[in-house]
């Protein structure tokens, strides 16, 4: 991340947190602490903590090496490798990474996986994505199945499945990595600490229904979600980080004031937009600019919802600990079918009184880009207003056009404008 950007204390609290985890990974063999190589949707964090395995995510290490200017070097030597154009760039990024020393954002190689522990949800990609992993490191390997919500909602059967492979699976497993018995308390705690960060959570993105919009939830949104979509749900680390964002945005709420962007306070709010699908890591700033610069503030985004969903009331809850774990997995947005999809969108669009609604499709990602046309056409029957289309790519620069993005974005917003001018004309 460049440091010449403006940032809230909280970000910063936000970049000491990710980066002590790397720089812990760094260290776990001498410390004899174990680690899983794990994925973001539905992941298992809080059991993972319960036995002391650090999390490792894929994903994150590869938006990380986007971030950093690193991800065409480590794509292009997957490829080279045999991988083809068309697999997740996410997977290359992460497969050149490992095959380059595996070294992460702070300089220092990450530690070999003790355990591979797959939360299948929604995306097919990933059952691929371990098999890679497992050849490459020979570490014991765990699936977790978790039902896709074709229907449109979890039932008790899905859930009562996940448990019984918590139970029968991955726990044991655990134990045998670790040479540790499975501690229910000490989950209860761990999941009790979920909770208390989930309320702050959903209240900093809630808070996007003001105007001004104190924040950009989207672009913003990715550093909010950090802490509690990967190593830190459940620690009192991450209840203290989200208490910290709410008393930041609540203070912004109070003096009226906008979302800060990478350039310092954003002056005016002139669009309120909803984003679905993940953002583009290679020209993230730039990418942020462009909306920022025409007074465009995201007040709802799906991809903020990748690891959990918690607007709809869910919380980690102590008292079910094996149900609480299982229902996060079920619940993941890209475990929800496409018209709950669809559905979602539509209700950020009139909740938070949006502007319009932007799809940005993403070249290499299927379980995102996979129908967003229809769900384009169904948000704007629901609606009653137009959506935009972007492409580009999560981590591949090959594949982010800055021009036409920025064509597309400004074409956009023009036709907002023109939309409020004849609803003005008629109203007189």
């Amino acid at each position: 991340m460049n440091d010449s950007i403006h940032k809230e204390p909280s970000m910063l609290r936000q970049k000491e947190l990710i980066g002590g985890h790397y720089r812990k990974l760094a260290r776990a063999k001498e410390a004899g602490l174990k680690s899983a190589y794990t994925f973001v949707p539905g992941n298992l964090t809080e059991l993972l903590l319960a036995f002391d395995v650090l999390p490792v995510l894929p994903e994150i290490n590869a938006l990380q090496s986007a971030m950093r200017g690193k991800s065409a070097e480590y794509i292009a030597k997957a490829e080279k490798l045999g991988q083809s154009e068309d697999v997740c760039t996410y997977v290359k990024c992460d497969y050149g990474m490992m095959k380059s020393g595996n070294v992460g954002p702070t300089g220092e190689r990450l530690p070999d996986p003790d355990l591979l522990l797959l939360s299948y949800t929604g995306c097919f990609t990933f059952l691929k994505w371990f098999e890679l992993l497992r050849e490459e490191y020979k570490a014991p390997t765990v699936m977790l199945h978790v039902p896709y919500q074709g229907d449109g909602a979890a039932t008790r059967e899905m859930r009562d499945y996940v448990v019984k492979q918590l139970r029968r699976v991955v726990i044991p497993a655990l134990e045998k990595v670790t040479g540790k018995r499975y501690d229910e308390d000490r989950l209860r705690h761990i999941l009790a600490l979920s909770a208390q960060a989930e309320e702050d959570f959903v209240a900093v993105f809630r808070a996007a229904r003001n105007r001004p919009s104190p924040i950009d939830a989207y672009f913003g949104g990715v550093y909010y979600i950090g802490p509690i979509f990967t190593a830190f749900r459940g620690t009192q680390a991450a209840v203290d980080y989200y208490r910290m964002l709410r008393a930041e945005v609540d203070a912004r709420v109070a003096a009226g004031a906008g979302p800060l962007t990478p350039d310092g306070p954003m002056p005016r709010e002139k669009y309120r937009l909803v984003v679905e699908g993940p953002p583009n890591w290679t020209s993230f700033h730039e990418f942020w600019r462009m909306f920022h610069e025409e007074g465009a503030v995201v007040v709802a985004s799906t991809y903020t919802k990748v690891g959990g969903v918690y607007e709809d009331g869910f919380r980690h809850d102590p008292a079910r600990p094996l149900e609480s774990l299982a229902e996060y997995c079920l619940g993941c947005y890209t475990n929800h079918n496409l018209p709950a999809r669809a559905d979602r969108i539509a209700r950020y669009v009139q909740d938070y009184e949006a502007d319009g609604f932007l799809i940005h499709s993403v070249k290499s990602c299927d379980s995102f880009s996979a129908g967003q046309l229809v769900i384009l056409r169904d948000v704007e029957q629901k609606t009653g207003r137009a959506g935009a289309f972007i492409e580009s790519d999560l981590v591949d620069p090959r594949y982010f056009a800055a021009s036409n993005v920025k064509n597309r974005l400004e074409s956009y917003l023009q036709m907002i404008d023109q939309q409020r001018r004849g609803a003005t004309a008629c109203a007189r």
